[in-house]
Parts: C-alpha cells; structure tokens; sequence
C-alpha cells in the first residue's frame, strides 16, 4: 500500500503521488477499488527517484522513465541521459 511504501523509504505519501503524477515513477497498478497496489518493478523506480535524485535533475528523471517505456530502441538514448 502507499502507507507501507511511505514508511519504508521515509517520504511522504503525497510525495509518491506527486512523483506517479508528474511522471518521475510510471503509473502504479491500483486494485478493482482503486487503491495503489505497489509490486517490486514498483520499488524500483521509487528507489532511483529517492536515491538518485539527489544527483538527476527531475526533468531528467521523467525522460528518462518516458524512454524506458519505449522499448529497447531507446538504449542508446538512455545511456547517454544518465
């Protein structure tokens, strides 16, 4: 759940949202009742967001998971952004 996530990387529950909505993480699943429903691919992408952003512009960021979601044909372009 979004609390459980929150706890376990210490950030707020309205950061994760504004992360999911600004494109920086991409969209988490979310159950038939509409509550987020976070998987290990999930935890990844909040794990780059939170410990790399120190070093990654946030713009950055977003392309890069807008890349990623493209397929492989964006490896080049993936590798040169980071």
């Amino acid at each position: 759940t979004i609390k459980e996530v929150s706890e376990k990387y210490q950030i707020t529950q309205d950061t994760l949202r504004y992360y999911e909505r600004i494109g920086m993480i991409p969209a988490v699943p979310r159950t038939s009742g509409g509550i987020r429903n976070y998987g290990e691919a999930d935890l990844g992408w909040i794990e780059l967001a939170v410990y790399e952003n120190a070093g990654l512009p946030v713009e950055s960021m977003i392309e890069y998971v807008h890349l990623f979601q493209e397929g492989d044909e964006t490896i080049p372009q993936d590798s040169t952004l980071l």
